[in-house]
């Protein structure tokens, strides 16, 4: 069984978890230290999910990031990343789950999310949950 938990405290076990897990995520950003961790877990605009099986090992975790504009509460899902172990597991359908939950629950009326085609099984699950392609471009401005 997979549980949802929002990280509220930074401790050795996190870090280590994202150690192990941003790697799987991306291969040109390192993994967060226990100070980016503590600021991200303070922000008003992001919460971050994490994913336990029953004998309490981090599987996965997952951003949802959360702001107001003029036109509305925005809420987008960023950086999931579910260990390669635990694949099949539902652990991103459970992340995700909860993610729609706590978005609904602010107010936001749409959730976004971006994903590479190269990750298929993710595209999946994301269409098979009710994402819907959208046809907009997406820009990157680099520093």
């Amino acid at each position: 069984m997979v549980t949802i938990h929002e990280v509220r405290e930074v401790d050795d076990e996190l870090v280590e978890a994202f150690a192990r897990l941003i790697p799987q995520l991306s291969s040109s950003t390192p993994p967060p230290d226990a100070d980016l961790l503590r600021a991200i877990v303070a922000s008003e605009a992001s919460t971050l999910l994490i994913a336990r099986d029953d004998d309490g090992t981090i599987l996965g975790s997952m951003t949802l990031a959360m702001f107001r504009i003029p036109t509305g509460l925005r809420a987008w899902i960023e950086d999931v990343v579910v260990d390669d172990a635990a694949r099949g597991k539902r652990v991103g359908t459970a992340l995700n789950e909860r993610a729609l939950e706590i978005a609904q629950a602010a107010g936001a009326r749409t959730v976004e999310l971006t994903s590479r085609p190269s990750r298929e099984a993710a595209n999946r699950l994301y269409l098979r949950m009710g994402f819907v392609i959208r046809e907009t471009n997406v820009y990157r401005y680099a520093f």
